[in-house]
């Protein structure tokens, strides 16, 4: 979520973050404090960023970082017509309040001039403290030490405000915010982008980009979830109400005005003009385990299933393989994503037989990041972002990664299908297995 944020709104990992990979503290190099304070307005990671004015080993290294500090930076901070008051974070360990001051005192040789204001200062500045990840062995002194001032927290409210508990309108999948809010971030969303959903589902994803400005919208192939209508998702409630929609989910946020419209469609199907229409495709594929994976079918195929919505809609469905949802969508991307546009979709996996080859590729989608979100022990999905870094020509209608190779999709007889059919299994056995 940081990369890509920094990629939209400027900014780099220092050179010095090797060192401390496995540190939830991290050093950035971001050309202005505005540029810091916009990267905060996004994440929802990120707890809060620091203009770092020293670090070090130990006490000692970070006394010296802090005296070879430029004091032309400090004293616009330090005036003493100004207020501020010192914070102390430490990582996997507490510190007694004794132990906090004498930290505290250790920094009088620092040229602070101004008054001490415990509860409404102008200047903040925190002394942070890494002792490990490891809470079994705790170290008695700390890896690492910094000193810093306070610039902006990240959007961690947000999770709570877009709670899918307080949602007007639910589903059995609904994305949870705080997910909905990184895959937003992965897909560097920005205010006037257009944004669409093949498997809108009740819109969950929707919301967190409209909330970024982005103009937003969705097709998916259930009538009744388009709609609103049917069985209710949520617990002591039995049908759906007059007002449940995507629309009034966004209108509860007060974000109707970024809502475009949400179509009856199958994603398998070609429904829109040729041309690069979306500034990102952000979506979560139904896994066949508790949304059916299918799309539209005719009398003369296999017909799956033939059902009737409260409105006389009828359609009938056939089958949808996992591995033909994942071609059809890279494809999708591939051809109607801008030059820069970001696909993000979640991939799910059984850990034992996951290697890097199960990821589908095309030749027009750069892989950007691959990230894992733990079920069980054995499953995970894994969230996973692509950039469009080619244009779509006529060749690239069926090419698909094969063996390191970029070949004509083989369908059902690929690996791939029997893998993720493997993969749909597994899942759906751990649920029932985790329900009894």
């Amino acid at each position: 979520e940081i990369t890509s944020l920094l990629s939209l709104c400027g900014g780099q990992f220092s050179s010095e973050q090797e060192i401390h990979v496995n540190s939830p503290f991290w050093i950035l190099s971001i050309p202005s404090e505005e540029m810091a304070r916009g990267l905060m307005k996004r994440t929802v990671c990120a707890k809060s960023i620091f203009e770092l004015w020293g670090h070090g080993r130990s006490a000692g290294e970070l006394y010296a970082s802090l005296k070879n500090y430029p004091i032309d930076k400090m004293l616009p901070y330090l005036q003493s017509d100004s207020t501020y008051k010192v914070h102390i974070h430490t990582f996997n360990k507490t510190l007694t309040q004794a132990q906090k001051i004498k930290k505290i005192d250790a920094l009088e040789f620092l040229p602070f001039k101004g008054k001490v204001n415990l509860k409404n200062p102008e200047h903040i500045f925190w002394i942070l403290e890494d002792y490990g990840m490891d809470p079994n062995n705790v170290p008695e002194e700390p890896f690492h030490l910094y000193f810093g001032r306070w610039i902006a927290d990240g959007q961690r409210e947000l999770i709570e405000s877009y709670s899918v508990k307080k949602r007007h309108f639910i589903g059995n999948t609904s994305m949870d915010a705080c997910l909905s809010f990184i895959m937003a971030n992965h897909g560097r969303v920005k205010p006037n982008d257009v944004v669409y959903d093949p498997f809108v589902g009740t819109g969950g994803l929707l919301i967190s980009s409209a909330h970024f400005g982005a103009y937003v919208c969705g097709t998916d192939i259930d009538y009744n979830t388009i709609h609103g209508l049917g069985k209710a998702s949520r617990k002591n409630q039995k049908w759906r109400g007059p007002d449940e929609n995507i629309r009034a989910n966004l209108r509860q946020y007060g974000l109707e005005k970024y809502y475009l419209d949400a179509l009856v469609s199958d994603s398998s199907r070609p429904i829109w003009r040729k041309g690069m229409l979306f500034d990102a495709i952000i979506t979560d594929p139904p896994y066949g385990i508790r949304e059916a994976t299918r799309r539209t079918g005719s009398q003369k195929e296999t017909v799956k299933t033939a059902e009737r919505s409260t409105e006389n809609h009828i359609f009938v469905s056939s089958s949808y393989h996992l591995s033909d949802i994942f071609f059809d969508l890279l494809k999708f991307a591939a051809e109607y994503l801008v030059m820069g546009g970001r696909l993000v979709y979640w991939l799910p996996i059984y850990r034992p037989e996951y290697t890097e080859e199960i990821i589908p590729r095309h030749p027009c989608l750069k892989l950007i990041s691959n990230c894992e979100q733990m079920l069980s022990s054995h499953t995970s999905r894994r969230l996973i972002t692509m950039e469009k870094v080619k244009e779509f020509k006529d060749q690239d209608q069926n090419s698909y990664l094969l063996d390191g190779q970029y070949t004509p999709y083989r369908g059902h007889n690929s690996f791939r299908e029997k893998y993720f059919s493997g993969v749909t299994k597994r899942i759906a056995k751990e649920e029932k297995d985790n329900q009894k």
